[in-house]
């Protein structure tokens, strides 16, 4: 059983139609030239969150939540916040991440007239994508402010090498090269090693390997 102290960053642990929100609404930032932010907290269990609400009640530190009742229990909700150059919960760029969410039917907790909580964003159970926006590809959500928001487009996406095992080819020098940086964003802030970056800059990367290094950044961001 997890611990209430624990924060659960893993956007799996969504149910499906605000796990597919989250993405969308990445890729939609992504687009708008918003790469800093992150997840912060997505399912929280009934226990964490009366833990939450007792801080600043019965437990020192400051108020953090209003509710008994959250829709993050309901694996609903995530929140997010800033990374650098900005600070950790900047209204501006909250409030552009807001105005995003809107258009896509999206709840911001900054909309709210009572408890306003901007790094908060919310669906129904029956959320769906609205008419004009699509997944256009493998949407890279940080759950750290150590990685950027990426897109890999659909359509340039690394195909397997069927003469040479599955190592990863690319039909676009911009997608190549968005991996690569993604790769060295995590190599600089040491939560892998080199040796990931050397191996594919020498072609010897696998899809394999990538799916797995992806699942070693998550682990260790969190």
């Amino acid at each position: 059983m997890t611990s209430v102290t624990t924060t659960c960053r893993d956007i799996n642990e969504l149910l499906p139609p605000a796990r597919l929100a989250v993405q969308l609404l990445f890729q939609e930032c992504y687009k708008a030239g918003i790469r800093n932010i992150f997840i912060t907290e997505t399912y929280r269990s009934q226990g964490r969150q009366k833990y939450l609400y007792a801080q600043g009640r019965t437990r020192p530190g400051q108020i953090v939540t209003w509710t008994l009742d959250s829709n993050h229990k309901s694996r609903l909700a995530w929140d997010i916040a800033v990374g650098p150059p900005q600070s950790l919960y900047d209204v501006a760029t909250l409030s552009r991440v807001g105005a995003i969410a809107c258009k896509l039917g999206i709840t911001w907790g900054g909309d709210w007239v009572v408890s306003i909580d901007r790094p908060h964003f919310e669906v129904k159970s029956n959320w769906a994508i609205h008419k004009g926006y699509k997944l256009e590809g493998q949407v890279i959500v940080p759950t750290s402010s150590a990685i950027k928001v990426q897109l890999i487009l659909e359509d340039n996406m690394p195909n397997q090498n069927e003469k040479d095992d599955d190592k990863m080819e690319f039909t676009n020098k911009t997608t190549k090269a968005a991996v690569r940086d993604f790769i060295k964003q995590v190599v600089d802030k040491k939560l892998i090693d080199k040796s990931w970056l050397d191996k594919f800059d020498k072609g010897e990367m696998t899809t394999g390997d990538y799916e797995g290094l992806k699942l070693i950044i998550t682990q260790r961001s969190n």
